[in-house]
């Protein structure tokens, strides 16, 4: 009995096994009911992980389809949706990180916002690290009587992008033009009477040096301080050893600059206590700002426009000169400053005085390491015919007078400038202008050169004076410095006094001519 049962168990499982393979084998089959599916899959060991050549282990699984087509499409579609992401999330486990990526919003959004000491010590470009330098006074120019000129210039596309190609330029002027602001409105109440002119200037430029972050050739000052007192107009700055104080009496004009590559501000002023010479100060200063007004306004200040624009005998008659822009004659630009200067008169000493326009000193144009680039704006009329240009630079400046209006050399000299058009100076010419005699010839030669070197290195062609050669460590350096500017290489430029017991202001300030308006860039709200 008990036989007979574990026989018929054994004959019921190897009918199993049969079946099984039976099953196994039409599996195998290519019947349109199965799907062979590859499963990317990784093993459970570490030892086992993939290498970083990226190959995967890969296994074959059979799934077995339901009745229909379209659900195995879904079944296969599903697991596609499942193992994709698995090949992503594996590729990014091996992917390097970036370098440096986080110190990168560092950088951004963690700058130091720096604010202006008193006394000022902070360079400028510090304060504004996006180069985002204020602007100055802006001057559209005027709509003439169709109104087309003012509207083109200040909304046309192609000057405006004429305009964003000088952008470097005008920031680097800006921020000169700030270095300037600051830096007289810090030293102009230290100026009073008896501080010595000598250790002025020594701040004035000091504070200069530190707020205009100056780098050789690359940003600095543009030329020595002038303080040029009474009858003396311009280019004086004291020596070594000069001890002049300033007196309640004098009338002191102030007139410094600085650069930033070579592009340069030129801006003055005058300084004075007694009251008694506040009409000869008020006259300059109107007149210097009518000077940038009628720049500004392309020539037209009256109405007569034939006291400006002459017709020739072969321009026709349809011609229009209102038309002409920018282009303003310089002669009318000084005809325009002579009248309103001459229009005051001061009272001295019981006497009535005239102011008048020194007519032997104007403006100029300004280019990039050269203070005179070669057009003169003149105060009084008669000049030349010479027309303003667009992308120019011009230092507006105006003085006046109660002597004779015309001013001579005198004093001792402190500026001097490398010529502007000299280029590779031989010095062995220089053994010709020395006696053959001379025992010191050799020695001054080579001192010569030496101190021409010093000049190229510091100065370039911008202006220097003998202070400046004492603050590089230059000792007896006068002799060479003399035989330079008799070979021509260095220019002096004495101080320029006009009649004794006279008295004279300055005014000025530096306008640039841009495609789309008028800039005038070391505008203050002193001046």
């Amino acid at each position: 009995m008990s036989a007979g049962s574990g026989c018929g168990g054994v004959g019921q499982a190897i009918a199993e096994l049969e079946s099984d393979v039976q099953l196994k084998m039409s599996l195998t089959s290519d019947s349109p009911n199965k799907v062979t599916e590859a499963v990317v899959s990784h093993k459970k060991k570490r030892k086992n992980k993939p290498k970083k050549n990226g190959k995967l282990t890969t296994e074959l699984h059979e799934v077995v389809s339901p009745v229909n087509a379209d659900d195995a499409a879904d079944e296969v579609h599903f697991a596609e949706k499942v193992e994709v992401p698995q090949l992503q999330n594996s590729s990014a486990k091996r992917r390097k990180p970036k370098k440096h990526s986080r110190h990168y919003a560092y950088h951004i959004f963690y700058l130091p916002v720096l604010k202006q000491t008193d006394p000022p010590t902070v360079p400028i470009c510090q304060l504004f690290p996006n180069k985002d330098f204020p602007l100055g006074e802006i001057m559209e120019y005027t709509p003439l009587t169709d109104g087309r000129t003012a509207v083109n210039r200040m909304t046309s596309q192609e000057l405006r992008l004429h305009d964003e190609a000088r952008l470097e330029i005008y920031q680097d002027l800006r921020q000169a033009a700030e270095v300037h602001r600051t830096v007289r409105q810090y030293m102009r109440p230290l100026l009073k009477p008896g501080v010595r002119l000598f250790d002025f200037c020594e701040q004035l430029e000091a504070t200069s040096r530190q707020l205009i972050n100056e780098n050789g050739l690359q940003a600095g000052l543009a030329f020595p301080t002038g303080v040029s007192l009474n009858n003396c107009a311009a280019h004086y700055s004291p020596n070594a050893g000069d001890n002049t104080v300033l007196q309640y009496d004098d009338v002191c004009k102030v007139d410094f600059g600085v650069h930033v590559n070579g592009n340069l501000v030129d801006c003055a002023f005058t300084v004075h206590f007694n009251p008694r010479y506040d009409r000869l100060v008020e006259a300059v200063r109107d007149a210097t700002n009518t000077g940038i007004k009628f720049v500004a306004t392309m020539g037209i200040v009256f109405e007569d426009l034939s006291l400006y624009f002459v017709r020739p005998s072969w321009c026709p008659e349809s011609y229009d000169f209102q038309e002409a822009g920018i282009d303003v004659r310089l002669c009318d630009v000084g005809e325009a400053i002579q009248e309103v200067m001459e229009s005051y008169e001061v009272e001295l000493n019981g006497e009535t005085y005239q102011v008048k326009s020194i007519r032997n000193l104007n403006g100029h144009s300004v280019g990039p390491y050269q203070i005179h680039a070669g057009k003169s704006v003149p105060i009084v009329r008669g000049g030349e015919q010479t027309r303003m240009e667009e992308n120019e630079i011009y230092a507006i400046e105006t003085f006046g007078s109660t002597g004779k209006g015309v001013v001579h050399d005198d004093m001792e000299c402190s500026h001097y400038m490398k010529d502007f058009e000299v280029g590779h100076v031989p010095l062995r010419q220089q053994r010709f202008l020395l006696k053959p005699s001379s025992s010191n010839c050799c020695f001054r030669q080579t001192r010569a050169k030496q101190l021409l070197a010093t000049i190229d290195k510091h100065f370039g062609t911008l202006a220097f004076c003998r202070r400046w050669l004492d603050r590089l460590g230059e000792t007896k350096y006068l002799m060479g410095l003399k035989n330079l500017v008799n070979m021509g290489v260095i220019k002096a430029y004495p101080p320029l006094v006009d009649s004794r017991n006279s008295y004279t202001a300055q005014w000025e300030h530096t306008v640039i001519l841009r495609p789309t308006c008028k800039e005038v860039v070391t505008r203050g709200d002193d001046y």
